[in-house]
């Protein structure tokens, strides 16, 4: 730790104590780290550093607490009494001293190695806190942890210890810093202090393994009921909740390596799990769960999930209720423990609207997604809304519109459209602004008649005035009209206040004109601290995810005005976009497209995949160089 601190001083030049990401790659390369094993130099550097620092953390720790045990005056007998009546008694082989728990005997351990596990279920179940001579006891004691691991008495005092008490968190992390978990299990061992060098994960793994299962243990003990209806209630009815903390433990064990993760983390679940003495059915689950644990994120956040197909591969993926319960919960949880304000009403509102309608479907049959059924109900709702309007004005609003459009927004948003549409002229761009507080973001819809490139170009203008998208969706009437519905947010991830949207309206006059070319406009230089991260890119061609649209998903740094940069490129070569899903990780983005050629046709042609991607890697090669100018 002083290396670590005297090279970031030589390489600033001054007294510097903040270990930054530009700074951790130089020191890492100073210092003799090396790239292996699939992760980078800094990551095992990081995580070097962070062994040192929780070992000196430990050590502090426990110190602290012997001196405080030293120099705090014993309790009167009379209040000690009173303090401790409702506390429960440590079982034998344990006792207290100066209000902790502590051995009996310094053999403890070794006459009986499952001590070392009882030991942390009993300061759960009494409520003390351990004693610093025990701690420094069970340090020295891992050697024992051989004869443990496949015991039966140990899976069920480990079990237990995760499920019985209501606050596993406290243990898990207490063993983790005195290396239990890495010696009971040691698959956990290589992702202690494990750092993911990128801007999304603030914890380490094995930190952010135990922030998801005290999500899971707020959520049980009813903390968290307002702010997660959703997941709240499936905890409340018939859940495995074995399966669902074992499958948490064991979610990410599999990083680090060359292989992914999911695949690896269920390779071990399927080896070490029944050690734990979980029955089959339940194995299966937690290795399905493990090997499954992004699916639900991933369907939500980078598809479409108005278009019924993607709802149905995933319940098709799913297969059970009882599973998507499962999923939903681990999916939540999982989000929440990447770090602080990661998960947002955005990311609530697709959960709960994929979750819903899978169940639905799960329940009711597929028959339940067909389109032509959403279409009708989306119909029924706009003649309710729109009932004053005369019959024949309202039959032309009705009949315009090709069905995706009724599928894909919400009636709010056709009545807006309506309105919009009623008396448009030529050359006339109407906007219509809502913020949706519950998707933490303003919904902007456009009209106007339709031409191409009209979707990149209303991009460039919301990057111009730096309005980040997170969703959009463009549609064409029968009758030459474009219908184009993008959902913003403001650069805190909130909803862009509207008092600030006038200059969108002027910014979006001025680029359709074309007196201000947006690729000219947005030079925004990427930041020192963020240069270091290796994104690279990924372009993927998917004609099995919808029955109408050829899904073409883009992984890539991100910057601004790159969802501009690459609808003007898929504009250029012909390419019509239905619908733009924008997830952000960090300094990485996957922009999702759903498209189809001139002719209304998807794109099965290698030749022409190769094409396209060549063009769009293209674009964004040319869109970071402007960065770097």
């Amino acid at each position: 730790m002083w290396a670590t601190r005297c090279h970031v001083h030589l390489i600033t030049g001054r007294a510097t104590e903040q270990l930054t990401f530009d700074l951790q790659v130089e020191v890492a390369e100073r210092m003799g780290f090396l790239d292996h094993d699939g992760r980078r130099s800094v990551e095992h550097f990081m995580q070097a550093y962070f062994k040192h620092a929780t070992r000196v953390g430990e050590f502090t720790r426990i110190i602290l607490t012997d001196i405080e045990a030293q120099y705090t005056k014993a309790l009167s007998p009379i209040i000690g009494f009173f303090k401790n009546t409702r506390r429960k008694k440590p079982k034998p082989d344990f006792m207290l001293r100066h209000n902790r728990i502590d051995v009996v005997n310094s053999k403890v351990f070794e006459t009986k190695p499952l001590n070392l596990l009882i030991l942390f279920e009993e300061a759960l179940r009494t409520g003390y806190l351990i004693h610093p001579d025990t701690m420094r006891l069970v340090s020295t004691s891992l050697g024992l942890f051989v004869k443990l691991r496949g015991n039966k008495e140990a899976a069920k005092v480990f079990l237990d210890t995760l499920l019985k008490h209501g606050n596993p968190e406290r243990a898990l992390r207490r063993m983790n810093e005195l290396g239990v978990l890495g010696a009971f299990i040691p698959y956990f061992q290589k992702i202690v202090a494990m750092m993911q060098f990128n801007m999304y994960h603030s914890y380490t793994v094995d930190e952010h393994t135990i922030q998801v299962i005290s999500n899971l243990s707020q959520i049980e003990r009813g903390q968290l009921t307002e702010a997660l209806p959703l997941v709240s209630n499936i905890i409340e009815g018939e859940i495995n909740r074995r399966v669902l903390y074992v499958s948490l433990l064991f979610h990410d064990l599999g990083k680090g390596r060359d292989e992914d993760h999911s695949i690896l983390g269920a390779k071990i679940a399927r080896e070490v799990v029944p050690t734990l003495g979980l029955n089959a059915d339940d194995c299966n689950a937690v290795e399905w769960l493990v090997r499954n644990h992004l699916l639900m994120a991933d369907m939500a956040q980078k598809r479409d999930i108005s278009d019924p197909r993607t709802v149905r591969d995933f319940a098709k993926a799913v297969k059970s209720v009882k599973r998507l319960d499962l999923l939903t919960v681990l999916t939540v949880c999982d989000i929440r423990g990447v770090g602080e304000n990661i998960w947002n009403n955005w990311k609530a509102t697709l959960i709960r609207a994929l979750y819903r309608q899978t169940r639905r479907a799960l329940e009711d049959g597929m028959e339940a997604l067909n389109r032509e059924q959403r279409g009708a109900v989306a119909k029924q709702k706009l003649r309710k809304v729109l009932s004053k309007w005369d019959s024949k004005t309202l039959k032309v609003e009705i009949e315009r519109h090709y069905p995706p459009y009724w599928q894909g927004l919400h009636v709010t948003a056709h009545v807006d459209f309506a309105n919009m549409l009623i008396d448009l002229i030529e050359n006339e761009i109407k906007i219509s602004l809502t913020p949706d507080e519950d998707r933490d973001a303003t919904r902007a819809c456009f009209a106007m008649h339709d031409h191409p490139g009209i979707f990149s170009r209303i991009s460039g203008a919301l990057a111009l005035v730096g309005a980040n998208v997170v969703d959009a969706r463009a549609y064409t009437s029968k009758d030459g009209y474009g219908t184009n519905t993008f959902w913003v947010q403001d650069s805190h991830g909130h909803p862009y206040e509207i008092e600030k949207l006038s200059k969108l309206k002027l910014m979006l006059q001025k680029t359709l004109k074309g007196e201000i070319v947006p690729r000219e406009e947005l030079r925004d230089k990427i930041k020192k601290r963020e240069r270091d991260f290796n994104v690279p890119t990924a372009i993927t061609f998917n004609n099995d995810g919808s029955d109408i649209y050829t899904i073409i998903e883009v992984d890539t740094r991100d910057r601004r005005g790159l969802l501009y940069d690459l609808s003007k490129t898929l504009a250029n070569a012909n390419i019509y976009i239905a619908s733009a899903v924008i997830s952000t990780y960090g300094v990485q983005v996957v922009d999702t497209f759903y498209v189809k050629d001139m002719f209304g046709l998807k794109f099965h042609s290698k030749t022409k995949q190769a094409s396209i991607e060549k063009k769009l890697k293209e674009a964004i090669f040319l869109s970071f160089k402007r960065a770097e100018q």
